[in-house]
């Protein structure tokens, strides 16, 4: 009995920290001009947090202009992975 409850601990914290992402990762944020944010990984995939503070699902190949007038076209959609990162400071 307690050999199970070791391995499904041990499952239960690897599926745990596949999913962990830290702000190491973000390459750079990027202010665009409806007020969201773009967030360029370090792998070169980017996602969109909503000018209320939510990960937002873009459809690739989507072009953004930031607030300085420039033109970003939309690589990857890492909505889950940004959601992790904007609310990893809010769970137990």
């Amino acid at each position: 009995m307690l050999k199970k409850a070791l391995i499904i601990a041990a499952l239960s914290t690897a599926c745990v920290s596949a999913f962990a992402v830290d702000a190491s990762q973000v390459e750079k944020s990027i202010e665009l001009k409806d007020g969201s944010t773009l967030y360029i990984f370090k792998d070169g995939k980017m996602s969109m947090e909503d000018k209320f503070g939510r990960a937002t699902r873009m459809k690739k190949d989507t072009v953004m202009e930031t607030k300085d007038g420039q033109k970003i076209m939309m690589h990857g959609d890492e909505v889950m992975r940004l959601d992790n990162l904007l609310h990893s400071g809010h769970r137990g």
